[in-house]
């Protein structure tokens, strides 16, 4: 099903100020996630399918590389197992290359938060305002993702312009 993001990754220095700050605005914790995303060669966009104990989902995705809030679209289709699903993408794709990572689940409403560990390439926060329906539009979910920003003391500066798999395939740091 189709939906709009605005979203930010981030380098995070403070992941336990993440986590109280979440803590205290009341954020539904939904678990520690290890998940291992396989990105696919495709032309454009980016596709992914991500293996974890919480989240298994085909992802595909089209945003902008830039290092501010960014609108991501995005097409996701949950599935209940991974089964044969990789090697079918790997045979008629080809892979592009794999993030492993340890991610803590949060929600405050519609906006969604990951701290990330990302195996070689460190601590990240993301945030993401979620309209799933098109009832809320971009403008509000650039506001709150400023919002959250602000709150989590997310510096512009701590801004990554790309997704993990861009920082381990081109050892972007």
């Amino acid at each position: 099903m189709p939906h709009l993001n605005i979203e930010i990754k981030a380098r995070c220095s403070k992941p336990d100020f993440v986590r109280q700050q979440l803590r205290e605005n009341k954020a539904d914790f939904k678990g520690t996630d290890h998940q291992i995303d396989t990105y696919f060669k495709v032309p454009q966009g980016r596709l992914k399918l991500r293996a974890g104990n919480i989240e298994n989902s085909l992802i595909y995705y089209e945003r902008s590389d830039t290092a501010t809030p960014k609108a991501s679209h995005v097409n996701l289709a949950r599935l209940t197992g991974n089964e044969g699903v990789r090697e079918v993408l790997q045979a008629a794709l080809g892979i592009k290359v794999v993030v492993d990572k340890q991610r803590e689940i949060y929600f405050i409403d519609n906006v969604k938060f990951h701290v990330d560990e990302v195996q070689t390439l460190g601590s990240f926060v993301e945030i993401e305002a979620i309209d799933i329906d098109g009832n809320i539009g971009e403008a509000k979910l650039h506001e709150q993702c400023a919002y959250y920003m602000n709150l989590l003391q997310i510096q512009k500066t701590d801004l990554m312009h790309c997704s993990y798999s861009d920082l381990l395939s081109r050892d972007v740091l």
